[in-house]
């Protein structure tokens, strides 16, 4: 039997698994409350790290201060060491709202061994945040805008499933041509490797949360042993979904276009660089694992349109039944983004980028060079560290 038709059956059976098996990632809409639970009795305290975010942090201030039927919001900023004035512009936006008394600014201290930047700002942000005692707290960045009724859908979705992590995936900006080739598919494949059904299911191990989001229960996360107990790990939010589900908590991720974020990506290398600061991480730093996404990315986006031009007949039929599964499982991210149908035809040229980012990211990884973001570098080769660190 001649090889091409085999490899165009390989091709329709992995969709028919992505579309049947998959927990039905691909079947995405936008999330509404979970309940009519009155959330104004839940009192919630919002931490934001924040580290030169003066170009966002005044939006997301002004939203959080905004939001409808909920107990009364404090918010702590956490600066980590910013240079361009955030905490001044987070204090002008709760005084136009009329409510500096709601705003807290702590000023990070020195970073420590063995922590992350982020998780550090956190953890000194859940400290304060603690003296008010909430019920709840609130983990977003400084780059989201929340709708007016953002948190009081997270409340109710949490009170309705008694969920300890309720997680939304916000709206990311998806404006230039580098954004609507590569934001969607950033989900897709976000979703893809960790489907939400699965996610908030009892049955399976799959734990993840979107961080820039993430609503946790305060007894959920004393659990754990807070943030402490994933003090190190890069690809936080995932971590600390896992940390409380493991421990016997339930989790939630959700889609949602009632917050935004307002980081733009206006290059193909601003979003290269994004991926590549924590996707060899998230492949544990295994060459095998590597090269098995790479196979598997390969067989499964790029191997079907290649198979349209293969000649047979057979073969061409089959890729082109997988093309078409391929755009129909991304079609309803693609209406969730506003984008012309026609953009479900670029899942292969993305998947191409993605794949280049992942082997970046290793390679940065090796060299010693790792992912750098806000100034800092995470994630290099032990040995690399090592050896920076000897006399």
């Amino acid at each position: 039997m001649d090889l091409l038709p085999i490899l165009g059956l390989v091709c329709v059976l992995i969709w028919v698994y992505l579309l049947f098996l998959r927990g039905g990632f691909w079947r995405v809409r936008a999330n509404l409350a979970g309940s009519q639970t009155d959330t104004r009795r839940l009192p919630v305290a919002v931490v934001i790290p924040a580290r030169n975010e003066a170009a966002t942090i005044g939006k997301s201030i002004s939203s959080l201060l905004e939001q409808q039927t909920v107990a009364e919001v404090h918010v702590i900023v956490v600066d980590d060491d910013s240079s361009d004035g955030t905490a001044e512009v987070a204090r002008q936006a709760a005084a136009a709202e009329g409510k500096e008394n709601r705003l807290t600014i702590v000023h990070g201290a020195t970073l420590p061994a063995g922590w992350t930047g982020k998780l550090w700002a956190v953890q000194q942000g859940l400290r304060e945040a603690q003296q008010q005692n909430p019920e709840y707290f609130l983990l977003t960045d400084a780059d989201i805008q929340h709708g007016p009724r953002n948190l009081v859908s997270l409340l109710e979705i949490a009170e309705a499933g008694k969920y300890d992590l309720t997680s939304f995936m916000v709206g990311l900006r998806c404006e230039t041509l580098a954004e609507k080739l590569l934001i969607p598919p950033f989900v897709y494949f976000f979703f893809k490797l960790y489907p939400p059904a699965w996610i908030r299911s009892e049955r399976h191990k799959t734990a993840a949360a979107a961080g820039g989001c993430m609503l946790v229960r305060a007894a959920a996360l004393t659990r754990i042993g807070g943030m402490e107990s994933i003090r190190g790990e890069l690809i936080d939010d995932c971590a600390l979904a896992n940390a409380i589900k493991q421990s016997g908590g339930r989790v939630w991720l959700g889609l949602t276009n009632s917050a935004q974020s307002l980081r733009a990506y206006n290059s193909l290398s601003e979003i290269e660089r994004m991926i590549s600061r924590t996707a060899f991480n998230q492949l544990r730093h295994s060459t095998l694992l590597l090269l098995a996404v790479i196979a598997g990315m390969a067989a499964t986006y790029l191997l079907p349109p290649a198979l349209l031009f293969s000649g047979g007949a057979l073969p061409v039929s089959l890729g082109a039944a997988a093309c078409i599964m391929m755009a129909g499982s991304y079609l309803p991210i693609v209406r969730f983004y506003r984008l012309n149908p026609v953009w479900s035809l670029a899942l292969p040229v993305a998947a191409l980028f993605y794949l280049r980012a992942t082997t970046h990211s290793a390679l940065n990884y090796w060299s010693g060079r790792g992912g750098e973001w806000k100034g800092r570098t995470q994630d290099r080769a032990r040995f690399k560290q090592e050896t920076d660190r000897a006399p």
